[in-house]
């Protein structure tokens, strides 16, 4: 059988793929679109389209199949879904059209930057994990789940915004802020998570804290709940201060955005832990305001540079890869024939 040739963008003029992609990152997160806007115009549109696969992954894994689509998930199990997400990365990876929009704009900026199916791969873990139910016993735990789901991609980010493979250390700082992000998530969304069914706080934690199972948000144990939440966003700040440091290998643009979204995240974790017992009454965000205000901080951050951190984070992306990959299951055995003796 003749084989499909490979085609970047899926075969989708690459204006297309921008256009649609700008419109997901305007939809699904003001505070990265606005943080977008700071880059130069080619890293810009590679954000979209990286950001494009990221959304429509989390769409469909959580079965929200709405929008320009052919992709008919209606009755999917969760584990179904995920599979469906990996074999139309596969395929755009692979340059081959996959009638997905945001797959080839995966597609088209995997080709242009380089990206990898194992950095793919670490991304849809985060995906799999939520399929299987998982939860996360220890620190530990909880730290290889933010790996996955917005560390990988911070990496991802940072290979997009011409940063190279081989400069690790680089790409450490990258995976700390994606770190740093998830974890003031998980903290602002407590009672979000738990009307869905999910808690991402370590069960150890709770056991140490006298918190029991399923009570997080009663009101006779917001104390507890109060204590835990610090302790994540303790953590958060380690990563952000890192984040913070290697920003200065960055180019300007890409550090004042850098910056600036590490503000505005930053904030939220703030806001979460001064409203202490009622962090969960409602949803914190930062208004339009705010968010200016930290773009404005951003480009003074960015000409003055960041300190190194006081205290590096416990976790790196080194160990939590090692994790990553040891929770995994094995690598296929190779099937290359031995050599001839003679």
């Amino acid at each position: 059988m003749r084989q499909t040739p490979r085609q970047v963008g899926g075969g989708r003029e690459r204006a297309a793929l921008v256009r649609q992609a700008k419109k997901s990152i305007t939809r699904g997160s003001k505070s990265f679109s606005l943080a977008s806007k700071l880059f130069d115009r080619a890293t810009r549109e590679r954000v979209w389209l990286l950001y494009a696969w990221c959304r429509r992954c989390d769409d469909i894994a959580d079965g929200q199949d709405h929008g320009a689509s052919i992709l008919k998930l209606d009755d999917a199990t969760t584990k179904q879904r995920v599979l469906a997400i990996r074999i139309l990365t596969e395929r755009a990876l692979q340059g081959q059209p996959t009638a997905e929009l945001a797959f080839d704009a995966f597609n088209q900026v995997s080709a242009e930057c380089r990206l990898t199916q194992e950095e793919a791969n670490d991304v849809i873990e985060g995906f799999a994990l939520d399929a299987q139910g998982w939860r996360p016993r220890t620190e530990e735990d909880l730290m290889r789940y933010c790996f996955h789901v917005a560390g990988a991609v911070g990496v991802m980010m940072a290979k997009v915004m011409g940063v190279s493979g081989e400069d690790h250390e680089t790409l450490d700082r990258a995976c700390d802020l994606g770190l740093a992000f998830q974890l003031v998530n998980i903290a602002r969304d407590v009672s979000d998570d738990d009307a869905a069914g999910r808690c991402y706080i370590p069960l150890e934690w709770q056991a140490e804290a006298d918190l029991p199972p399923g009570m997080r948000l009663r009101p006779e144990y917001r104390e507890q709940l109060v204590a835990l939440v610090a302790r994540m966003l303790d953590i958060a700040e380690q990563h952000e201060a890192a984040a913070r440091f290697g920003a200065n290998g960055l180019r300007f643009r890409q550090r004042w955005a850098v910056l600036s979204a590490a503000g505005i995240y930053g904030a939220i974790g703030r806001k979460v832990r001064a409203a202490g017992p009622h962090a969960w009454d409602h949803r914190i965000h930062t208004s339009a305001w705010s968010k200016l205000g930290f773009v404005a901080r951003g480009f003074v951050d960015a000409i003055r540079g960041a300190p190194e951190p006081e205290v590096w984070p416990k976790h790196t992306r080194g160990s939590l890869m090692t994790a990553a990959r040891m929770a995994g299951p094995p690598a296929p055995m190779p099937m290359t024939p031995l050599p001839d003796e003679a």
